[in-house]
C-alpha cells in the first residue's frame, strides 16, 4: 500500500468514546494525516500525524471524513 496523504474534514461516530478519543490523539478539521500502512489482516492502520504515529482501528477510521492530497 503506497503513502496517502489526506486533511480530514469531519470527526463523527455513533460512540461518542471513540470520536472523544479521536479528537484527543489530535485528529480534528484541518490537520493533514498520512496513511502509513496497514496491518496483514487490514486492521489496524497506521497513520501518522504531525509528528506522532497512531494506530486506528478500522471502526475508529469509520468516523473520520477526509480529502485525499494529491
Amino acid at each position: 500500500m503506497a503513502q496517502q496523504k489526506a486533511r480530514v474534514i469531519k470527526v463523527s461516530s455513533k460512540n461518542p468514546e471513540v470520536q472523544g478519543r479521536l479528537l484527543t490523539l489530535g485528529l480534528y478539521p484541518g490537520v493533514q494525516v498520512e496513511v502509513l500502512r496497514r496491518a496483514p489482516l487490514g486492521d489496524p492502520l497506521q497513520v501518522r500525524s504531525g509528528a506522532t504515529l497512531l494506530s486506528i482501528r478500522l471502526y475508529e477510521a469509520e468516523g473520520i471524513e477526509v480529502e485525499v492530497i494529491v
